[in-house]
């Protein structure tokens, strides 16, 4: 397999590379963590770099295993080689509950860092619930000034 085309990004730390393909860990129905890990360790195998993960996914966790898996396997050397995305979800879309949606993120990855931390939908729903589907009712205001601090 050719290499895949990278981009440098500026962050906090110093330049980081970001792989412009990756593997998204999105199914519907959600499929199994076996199957969701297989999956990745194909992907890994591949020379895939980049995952796509959510908490709405419910791929976090097997995404985490799948990882330390490679590690173990030999087919990486750490974490660090790899580029993960991860995404805030609407119920957590607050100033006050982002810290620790990302808390609950890495602990489900069992990871210290993810390298790319997105609002999945620019909109807050009631907190509570990750649901794909949520009432209209349900859907509140979004602050991005309190979700950004």
């Amino acid at each position: 397999m050719g290499t895949i085309p990278e981009v440098n990004l500026n962050t906090l730390s110093g330049p980081k590379a970001m792989p412009l393909i990756g593997m998204g860990t999105a199914v519907y129905p959600f499929a199994g963590s076996e199957t969701m890990q297989a999956a990745i360790l194909s992907a890994i195998k591949l020379g895939y770099r980049h995952f796509d993960t959510a908490a709405l996914y419910q791929s976090e966790r097997p995404l985490g295993e799948a990882v330390a898996k490679a590690i173990s396997m030999g087919l990486l050397k750490s974490r660090d080689e790899l580029f993960i995305t991860s995404k805030l979800w609407c119920s957590d879309a607050y100033g006050d509950r982002v810290m620790g949606a990302l808390q609950t993120t890495l602990r489900n990855l069992q990871m210290d860092y993810v390298d790319l931390y997105l609002i999945h939908w620019p909109v807050s729903a009631k907190p509570g619930k990750i649901n794909l589907l949520f009432p209209k009712d349900e859907v509140e205001e979004f602050d991005m000034r309190s979700v950004w601090e």
